[in-house]
């Protein structure tokens, strides 16, 4: 699967990369396991610097109505996106800003200051 993550428990945060094409069938499942893991309040870190989306236009509006389901159920940690290049950059987007709850979301070009960002984040 091209988007594996993994949970820090007592920094409850989510860190989770993205590589290669990326369907909506695989971020569907991604946000499920999320959702199921009880994460929803977390701060996360997406990083999809080696991802391209493969995605049409139709799945990505059907993708941004699920996150808005998933934002609806309580309260959503502070995300951070790491993006390489343009084609990305779209994804990043949607994620932050179709789906956009009461949650801060911020968008890098590194890792790095991705990471720092994150954790400067509240809990």
């Amino acid at each position: 699967m091209p988007i594996r993550w993994t949970v820090d428990q007592s920094r409850e945060m989510l860190l989770a990369e993205a590589e290669g094409a990326i369907t909506l069938q695989e971020v569907v499942e991604y946000l499920d396991a999320v959702v199921t893991a009880g994460t929803g309040p977390y701060r996360k870190l997406f990083d999809g610097s080696k991802a391209q989306s493969a995605m049409t236009d139709e799945e990505m509006m059907v993708l941004g109505a699920r996150l808005r389901t998933y934002h609806g159920q309580g309260k959503t940690g502070a995300l951070a996106i790491v993006v390489a290049a343009d084609e990305t950059h779209g994804l990043a987007r949607l994620f932050g800003v179709l789906a956009a709850a009461d949650r801060r979301t911020k968008i890098f070009n590194t890792l790095k200051a991705a990471r720092d960002w994150i954790d400067a984040q509240p809990r």
